[in-house]
């Protein structure tokens, strides 16, 4: 049994400071026998459910914290940059959802470049925390450090009197620096005099002690600096890693209580978090309905205006939908967009519906799709399966100088506390991190550039890679002692979080205030009157239950919509471009002589010589074209065309398969045959 848990620890996710990855901190708490892992980013919560996810996965159990930064003041004061940290762990939910609004806060109000929070905010949202007066940069530490004793003691009463004894602990550390040992006596002292439980922690910021100096370099490229100057912002230790019991063990072993203090306060930090959830908005359903009867009347009411003609089929796979979308409890979901699809349509802005969703004859006869599913044989299990009860994705492309009108509304209908965007992570790829690292080495930047213009840009390029696929970076990498260094060290920052970013479609809608599920932040681009953004990842707003929204704007939408308008004004007539005949003869010899320039997905050279290849005449044997043309299926294309000219015989697999492939001349072009074919 370990008799010492990690409670300060800095992930990736402290960006460009933390160089520690989450899975690599598992595999050392299992390897050291540990019970507990805890993470305590850098003023934000970016990696909590990856963490807590990741730690339920290898058998150990979650704490989720934060290292905040606490303005010396007020944190609405803008006249200075200095703040302390202090360290704050959820010891129950009620603590996570403050630390959760604290995060949020301080990103929002807070922020003077950094997310920071007060004493004021701290005691308003106390419950459910523990707190730790965290590092040499702590507000105790830091005033000890500078020779305010008065203030570092005052610090500690006020803290105490938020906290409670019991709740604020008095952390020591031993990087093997002197003034932290000289401070740790101080704190020593403080402990005894004012009855404060002391712990022990290391700052860990990665995972091992050879990795000091890659970390030492990657704090050089966010500060824009060199390892070569005297002024930078340096670690004075390599002693920042995720060290075994035994090793503290042996740095604290006067101070007993503080190290049986982390186990004490592991076991108290018991988070239990639900990812069984759905936490969709009310859509607005009419009284006395629930939301899959009124579904089911505007399904059933839009039936006959998409088919004229009401046939068996037709009817069985409505109702077939219908019933798979109550077993999953989808219907507020549906419901939900179509109200804002309805929106679009009332203000004519152009959107359409991307991917499987156009398989789905429900979203057909709501207005949100305009493709016939039954007609093009769409397979409606790739959109929802009865069997795998994840969140279906509709994902909406609008016109893109009308996109925000739709999100205003969304923000308007359901509350602007309960809609945001969602963030990104930008990473580092072979060639950026190659260019990072050699920055902070200072090359000069014409040699920087010349290793990174060897390594191909395939996409999902990796450096293991480009030192198999270019013979010339593998001989500079053998032959040149500076190069095989500097792409020793880029490797190790390979893939790594390196900036956030906000998605360019994602959109997050609540049925209660955001806040009380995940923190958020100010939007990256800075624009103050933008919606906020989340804290975490698309992936994870999904996990815990959120609405997630891809609202794509589209260049090529507001072109349609500006020629639509142009028609209009020129020749007084209002064309609806989904009512325009499939067949135009005009049409389809322009397309044939490749005069396809601005026409989305069609205008490159390599496609344009494809569809001359081709020749196609209707927009099936154009959505085939768009569907080979793609890294795997491309190689199929001149068996395609060839088979529709008669110039090679159409072959299929077997003969019962004929009616499956006859529309793509017995090639397999579509996930939806896929399905067909192990069904048939």
């Amino acid at each position: 049994m370990s008799s010492f848990a990690h409670l300060h620890l800095h992930t990736e996710f402290s960006l460009l400071d933390g160089l520690g990855r989450i899975d690599d901190y598992m595999a050392k708490a299992v390897e050291f026998g540990m019970r507990h892992v805890a993470l305590t980013d850098h003023g934000v919560m970016y990696g909590a459910l990856d963490w807590y996810r990741a730690a339920k996965s290898h058998d150990l159990a979650p704490i989720v914290g934060v290292e905040a930064y606490l303005a010396p003041k007020r944190m609405s004061d803008r006249d200075s940059r200095s703040n302390y940290h202090l360290l704050l762990l959820a010891e129950n939910e009620r603590g996570y959802r403050n630390l959760l609004k604290l995060s949020s806060k301080a990103s929002i109000d807070g922020f003077y470049y950094r997310p920071r929070i007060d004493l004021e905010l701290l005691n308003e949202l106390r419950d459910g925390l523990i707190c730790t007066s965290a590092c040499l940069g702590g507000p105790i530490a830091n005033n000890y450090l500078e020779g305010r004793d008065t203030e570092a003691e005052r610090l500690a009463g006020s803290l105490a009197e938020i906290f409670g004894r019991d709740h604020f602990y008095l952390e020591v550390q031993d990087h093997d620096m002197p003034e932290q040992q000289r401070v740790n006596r101080q704190l020593v002292d403080l402990a005894r005099k004012m009855n404060l439980p002391l712990v022990a922690t290391n700052d860990v910021h990665y995972v091992n002690r050879e990795d000091a100096a890659t970390q030492d370099l990657l704090v050089c490229i966010q500060t824009n600096t060199t390892l070569d100057d005297p002024k930078r912002m340096k670690m004075d230790s390599d002693q920042l890693y995720f060290k075994s019991p035994q090793e503290m063990e042996q740095l604290f072993g006067d101070l007993p209580e503080a190290l049986e203090n982390t186990i004490r306060i592991a076991e108290r930090c018991n988070l239990s978090l639900d990812f069984d959830r759905l936490l969709l908005p009310d859509p607005g359903i009419p009284e006395g309905l629930t939301p899959q009867q009124h579904l089911a009347e505007l399904c059933w009411g839009g039936l006959a205006a998409r088919y004229p003609v009401l046939t068996d089929e037709v009817r069985q796979r409505l109702e077939y939908e219908l019933w798979v979308i109550e077993q999953t409890g989808f219907a507020s979901y549906m419901l939900i967009v179509r109200d804002f699809a309805q929106f679009a349509r009332d203000r004519r802005i152009p959107f359409g519906v991307r991917g499987s969703a156009a398989a789905s004859i429900v979203l057909f006869t709501l207005g949100i799709t305009d493709i016939d599913p039954i007609a093009n044989r769409l397979v409606f299990e790739r959109f929802l399966n009865i069997e795998r009860r994840e969140m279906p994705d509709i994902d909406m492309d609008f016109a893109d100088n009308r996109r925000q009108e739709v999100i205003d509304y969304v923000a308007q209908k359901y509350g602007h506390d309960r809609v945001a965007q969602i963030i990104t992570f930008g990473t580092m790829g072979a060639k950026a991190s190659v260019r990072d690292v050699g920055r902070a080495l200072g090359w000069a930047p014409v040699d920087v550039d010349r290793v990174a213009r060897l390594i191909p840009t395939t996409l999902g390029m990796t450096l293991e890679r480009a030192l198999i696929e270019s013979s010339e970076l593998r001989s500079l990498f053998d032959d040149d002692e500076r190069v095989r260094r500097m792409i020793e060290v880029a490797q190790k920052l390979e893939g790594i979080s390196r900036h956030a970013g906000t998605h360019a479609a994602g959109v997050v809608i609540s049925a209660e205030p955001l806040v009380e599920h995940v923190p958020l932040q100010r939007p990256a681009r800075g624009d103050e009157n933008a919606l906020p953004t989340t804290q975490f990842s698309m992936e994870n707003v999904a996990a815990i239950g959120l609405l997630k929204m891809d609202f794509l704007g589209l260049a090529n939408l507001t072109i349609l919509g500006d020629a639509v308008d142009i028609i209009k004004q020129t020749r007084g007539e209002l064309l609806e471009p989904n009512d325009l005949p499939d067949g135009d003869r005009v049409t389809y010899e322009l397309l044939a002589q490749g005069e396809t320039f601005g026409v989305f997905q069609l205008e490159s050279a390599g496609m344009r010589r494809a569809i001359r290849e081709l020749r196609p005449g209707s927009v099936a044997e154009l959505a085939a074209l768009v569907a080979l043309y793609r890294p795997g299926p491309m190689q199929h294309i001149s068996t395609f065309c060839q088979a529709k000219h008669g110039a090679q015989e159409i072959r299929y697999p077997h003969p019962d398969l004929a009616e499956i492939l006859d529309e793509t001349y017995g090639v397999i072009v579509y996930q939806d045959q896929v399905c067909l074919l192990y069904t048939s």
